[in-house]
């Protein structure tokens, strides 16, 4: 049985985003289903758009996402280079036989010609000009330095037929096609003759990637039957969009891996909700481990419709995750957003507070900011409709619970509550109402990620006295 071989093979030109990841996600699930290999190859041929330190992002991205490669630039192969941009003269050497069999020839049209050229439907398209050039006038342009690409020689006349997994039977007729660029000026390979090269000699079996490159394909198989070559299956993905109108896009800095984790959510989960951005696993499970994904995964289960980024749902998986780990891996992930606390504050009592009740890490911050911004805080949130509660009823509730804690000797929860809760026996009010004027009266927060008596227990009883003195202060006036 063939062995089966996917790549990953990103452009350094910035960020990974959503739809790279996906892309990369897939063909390495798909590998590792199937015993295969997943290789990583790093296409910097577009020398223009390259951007510092964007390799280290691709590994970087890679190794958080747990999608460790067999092949690659940095940890070798048996086909490498694993860098286009180290690959020249293999393109050279393979553009060479297209020129030599007629399926390439050089075009030395200028700038300026080349965006004069549209077709009958107003549509800019290559007219084959140079392919008619004679041997001598080859010959001498080239001798003469006159800048030149190699494009690909298109019938014009025909039907390209191929299948795709996703997709199905997919017919493109020839005339449509354009005469491609395969190599550029520079001599570097564009992106339309290196990936057909790369993956031939790379062994790829099969081939993930974008639903753009649909109408490209054609072009990719002429390549293929041109050299000879075993045509890999194709697994084209649907658009991953922001709305119902627009794709989520690099140019618009839409869903960027990174961003994500620095919004504190957890690598883990990021994976777990792209697997889903267009794959149905075929029952209700949503919550799955990379290797749960991997067993699960099927080319079946890939629908043809775009899927809608939702950071709703994302967040709502994240905290599936949170709520779900140990709390020593939660208060060590929530460290770095505790550090400018009060030294008094009992940390590990606040990372027991926190972890049931956030979604994300970043929703950290807004939920202490109680514990470092008090005073002056709207005295109208003792007012409460659900709690039934009133300024009035707060002016004799606060200097009754001051009292009584000031007397209670045993600091701790259960006895708060047990002291408060007979308090509210003796002044003929309800729980709920004595408990939100307390937890308003220590926070001045309408939404705190703990009650009452845990405020307290949190602040410690100096500081929750002084905040219980404060705000019956502020109802004398």
């Amino acid at each position: 049985m063939k062995e089966i071989r996917t790549r990953f093979a990103p452009s350094p030109t910035g960020f990974m985003h959503t739809g790279n990841l996906r892309t990369a996600l897939y063909a390495y699930l798909f590998a590792k289903k199937n015993n295969g290999k997943f290789i990583l190859r790093i296409e910097d041929t577009d020398r223009e758009r390259l951007i510092e330190n964007a390799v280290e992002t691709v590994y970087n991205t890679l190794k958080l996402a747990g999608l460790q490669h067999n092949e690659g630039p940095d940890c070798g192969g048996d086909c490498g280079p694993y860098v286009q941009s180290e690959r020249k003269l293999i393109y050279a050497e393979y553009a060479q036989k297209l020129l030599d069999s007629g399926d390439a020839y050089y075009c030395f049209c200028t700038k300026e010609r080349l965006e004069s050229l549209t077709d009958e439907s107003g549509n800019r398209r290559y007219d084959k000009h140079c392919l008619h050039l004679s041997k001598e006038e080859i010959t001498k342009n080239l001798a003469d330095g006159i800048p030149c690409v190699i494009r690909q020689n298109v019938p014009t006349t025909g039907v390209s037929s191929f299948n795709d997994l996703v997709f199905g039977e997919i017919s493109v007729e020839n005339r449509e096609l354009h005469d491609n660029v395969l190599i550029k000026s520079d001599g570097y390979p564009t992106y339309n003759f290196a990936n057909v090269v790369d993956d031939h000699l790379m062994r790829i079996s099969h081939v993930f990637r974008g639903m753009e490159y649909l109408s490209s394909t054609p072009n990719y198989n002429l390549l293929y039957n041109a050299f000879g070559w075993e045509i890999p299956e194709y697994v084209h993905l649907p658009h991953i969009m922001r709305d119902k109108q627009h794709k989520l896009s690099k140019r618009y800095g839409d869903a960027n891996f990174e961003d994500f984790l620095e919004k504190g959510f957890l690598p883990e989960a990021i994976i777990n909700y792209v697997a889903l951005l267009g794959w149905n696993p075929k029952n209700d499970c949503e919550k799955f481990t990379l290797a749960g994904l991997t067993e699960a995964f099927d080319i079946a289960g890939i629908s043809k419709s775009a899927a809608v980024f939702d950071e709703i749902k994302l967040r709502w998986l994240n905290s599936q995750y949170i709520q779900e780990m140990p709390v020593e891996e939660f208060g060590r992930l929530a460290e770095s957003y505790l550090e400018k606390l009060p030294a008094t504050i009992d940390k590990q009592l606040l990372i027991k507070m926190l972890q049931p009740r956030i979604s994300v890490f970043s929703d950290i911050p807004e939920k202490l900011v109680f514990i470092t911004s008090f005073e002056g805080y709207d005295i109208n949130l003792l007012e409460n409709k659900n709690s039934k509660t009133t300024i009035e009823m707060a002016q004799n509730i606060l200097p009754e619970v001051i009292t009584l804690s000031e007397n209670t000797t045993v600091w701790e929860n259960d006895a708060l509550f047990e002291a408060y809760n007979s308090l509210t026996e003796r002044l003929g009010v309800k729980r709920k109402q004595l408990l939100w004027l307390v937890r308003i009266a220590l926070t001045g927060q309408a939404s705190t990620p703990c009650g009452a008596t845990e405020a307290c227990v949190l602040l410690g009883k100096e500081e929750s006295l002084r905040r219980l003195r404060y705000s019956a202060s502020r109802l004398k006036g």
